[in-house]
């Protein structure tokens, strides 16, 4: 599992009771999420500690992207914050101040609608008064880029006056920013006091990547006990990569006994919320009954689900069902046409090339027919039957 958004390289190794099939690199859905870290939304919030979303596709959160438009016609000012009243850097307090002034929302409003200049003017008064999450929405303005190009590098001091002003978006979203250096200079131990900062405040975001860390002993002395403690955290409030997670720190008894039985529910969480790596091996759970009890209708409808979302090993899996009548109707045809989907992936199988070659030219045409309309559809945003 690869997620939503940069990634800290991490030494964790843990080979997995849950693994799959080695072929190709990442296509196997199994890579965890430790060397992953959460980001901030792609829009601002209003309220401290609500969940994030999980995750974007890996990748350089936030670097540079192309400017958000806005319709008011001016440019858009670049703005250094507020100057501290007192010298020396504070310690993030334990929670934010309460908005300075009531009213303060028309920034966030006028930013949902698009008038990102509004917004920043807005906002700016309200840091002048000493707003925390004034400070985090004109970090996100300046990061991601709205109404104006990206520039990390003037966001990053928003959010790191946000975040000594307690606000824990702003924590987080620095946290993230120091852990893979986007924009500025990357520091380990700094982005783990951001975000145990704001998992004090019960930010679940912050929770998960602390404990990446503790896993990691990046930034954090590593320490697998505490680890689990946060992942549980995160898990239970919903970031569906710790639900993942912890369900692997329990199959391996990583920070905790083994337990099959935590194991596979935490995974039928993630599975459940639609992530299809979990689906992937919740899937070999209720084939195998290892903490559930065995299902081979369910296991077969979750390789479906994750195999619909272009996962190459599901694909193979799901083929194999089809070939064996494992868990849905025998079908040849449909064994070969999710083969050959898998295999364009660079998954390979012996018994299922026996498949294909066993089919007559006209049903081996239809199967690989069958195989690039589902590419085609894929391609276009997905599939539906």
């Amino acid at each position: 599992m690869t997620t939503q958004l940069a990634r800290i390289v991490s030494a964790v190794a843990l080979a997995g009771a849950l693994a799959l099939a080695r072929v190709p690199a990442h296509a196997q859905g199994e890579a965890s999420s430790w060397s992953s870290v959460t980001k901030p939304e792609a829009g601002p919030k209003k309220k401290p500690a609500a969940s994030p979303k999980e995750k974007e596709k890996p990748g350089k959160g936030a670097q540079a992207k192309s400017t958000r438009t806005t319709t008011e016609g001016e440019k858009m000012p670049e703005v250094a914050p507020p100057a501290r009243k007192a010298a020396g850097v504070a310690a993030p307090p334990a929670a934010a101040k309460a908005p300075a002034a009531p009213g303060d929302d028309a920034a966030y409003e006028a930013f949902d609608q698009g008038r990102y200049i509004t917004a920043l003017n807005l906002a700016l008064k309200a840091a002048e008064k000493g707003d925390p999450q004034a400070h985090t929405l004109i970090g996100r303005i300046y990061v991601d880029g709205y109404g104006t190009q990206s520039n990390p590098a003037l966001g990053a001091q928003w959010y790191a006056r946000g975040a000594e002003l307690g606000d824990p978006e702003a924590q987080f979203a620095y946290g993230a920013m120091l852990a893979e250096g986007a924009g500025i200079p990357k520091d380990r131990k700094l982005a783990a006091q951001m975000f145990e900062a704001a998992a004090l405040q019960k930010h679940p975001g912050a929770n998960y990547n602390l404990a990446l860390l503790f896993l990691r002993g990046d930034g954090k002395p590593e320490n697998p006990f505490r680890a689990i403690a946060h992942m549980r955290y995160a898990a239970e409030n919903g970031v569906v990569q710790a639900q993942y997670d912890l369900a692997t720190l329990y199959a391996t008894g990583t920070g905790t006994d083994p337990d099959a039985f935590e194991a596979a529910r935490w995974m039928g969480k993630a599975a459940a919320a639609g992530m299809p790596e979990a689906q992937l091996e919740y899937a070999v759970l209720l084939f195998r009954g290892q903490g559930v009890p065995v299902d081979p209708a369910k296991g077969a409808e979750m390789f479906k689900l994750a195999a619909e979302k272009g996962l190459a090993p599901a694909q193979a899996r799901l083929a194999r069902c089809y070939m064996l009548g494992a868990g849905v109707e025998k079908s040849p045809a449909e064994a070969a046409k999710w083969y050959l989907v898998a295999k364009e992936a660079g998954v390979t199988d012996a018994d299922l090339e026996k498949v294909v070659a066993s089919l007559s030219r006209a049903d081996r045409t239809k199967a690989q027919e069958a195989a690039e309309r589902w590419r085609e559809q894929s391609e276009l945003g997905g599939w539906t039957e």
